[in-house]
């Protein structure tokens, strides 16, 4: 059987919603948790969309929160796959906040979660090829894969790094923190 293999563009959604009082933090801004359920929801449109699957989140590998969101803004969120492995994708997310009475437009985020591809008894299941077709989904393609890297990186680094050494507590002392080990 031949594998299939899908444009970037065919992952491609986009939401908006309008930014309600009921959104606030005690800021008065928009809460950063609405935002990433409306994140995680773009995600799984994206992922299901591309793989032709139901998917679950499986990691939220990076949420920058560039710039508050006011009440009254149009938030849009645009996701689009950035990378495909055997049963992952890596979904990436722009969010922009639009000032309704002056089109003033700003980009309040930009997330990454990794989603993978389900069937019905819950089981992980491959996911199309990823057919790249200019040079911006090229670049983000790469720019996964070094995420991934530093990823993997971290892991190992986690795994192996001696936390109770004497080199590492002496190391801790330059931190603002009081270590007291009983």
């Amino acid at each position: 059987m031949e594998k299939a293999f899908k444009t970037v563009a065919s992952s491609h959604v986009s939401i908006s919603v309008l930014m309600l009082p009921s959104h606030t933090n005690f800021s008065g801004k928009i809460h950063g948790g609405y935002i990433l359920s409306l994140l995680d929801q773009i995600a799984f449109a994206c992922g299901s969309k591309f793989s032709g699957n139901y998917c679950v989140t499986a990691s939220v590998d990076t949420v920058n929160f560039l710039k508050p969101i006011e009440v009254g803004e149009l938030v849009t969120m645009k996701a689009s796959v950035n990378y495909v492995g055997k049963s992952s994708m890596v979904v990436g997310i722009r969010v922009e906040a639009e000032n309704i009475q002056t089109g003033h437009k700003k980009h309040c985020n930009s997330s990454y979660f990794t989603m993978v591809a389900k069937d019905n008894e819950g089981n992980s299941v491959p996911v199309p090829g990823l057919i790249l077709s200019n040079f911006e989904d090229i670049k983000r393609f790469c720019n996964a894969l070094k995420q991934i890297a530093l990823k993997k990186e971290h892991d190992i680094h986690q795994e192996v790094f001696n936390y109770t050494s004497k080199e590492t507590l002496e190391n801790l002392k330059k931190y603002n923190i009081q270590i007291n080990l009983d």
